[in-house]
């Protein structure tokens, strides 16, 4: 076990950032408690890996510098750097995370697709009239 872990997880534009040492259960994101949070169905989310980690969040501190992007990508962003961090420190995690869920380890590569150019919608062309 490393004193000192960094990982990260990306999703969409949204890019986190994990650092976990030993410590006694703190979970920050962006300096800030991750209890403090108001958003209710985003704090569920970042907490899963936590949850079915089980005894070991409380062994440890992880930190998390989030950027770019949404609300949900930022929060699933997280949520995957702090999975991969818990990973890292104890392996007999990898099997649970992916019985769960599988993209608590594995990033979702989807983004937004590009606008056409001459056009301001990424899908079906204007169409041109002859009359």
């Amino acid at each position: 076990m490393k004193n000192t872990i960094h990982t990260d997880g990306k999703r969409k534009q949204a890019v986190a950032r994990a650092t976990l040492r030993t410590g006694t259960g703190k979970v920050l994101i962006n300096g800030k408690l991750l209890h403090s949070l108001t958003d209710h169905l985003t704090k569920l989310r970042i907490l899963e890996p936590l949850v079915l980690c089980g005894e070991l969040a409380t062994k440890v501190n992880i930190d998390v510098n989030v950027h770019g992007g949404g609300v949900n990508g930022q929060a699933d962003a997280s949520r995957l750097a702090i999975a991969r961090a818990l990973v890292q420190y104890d392996g007999k995690l990898k099997k649970i995370f992916n019985d769960y869920d599988r993209l608590l380890l594995v990033a979702d590569v989807r983004k937004n697709e590009v606008s056409k150019p001459n056009d301001s919608k990424p899908r079906a062309k204007r169409q041109k009239s002859y009359r």
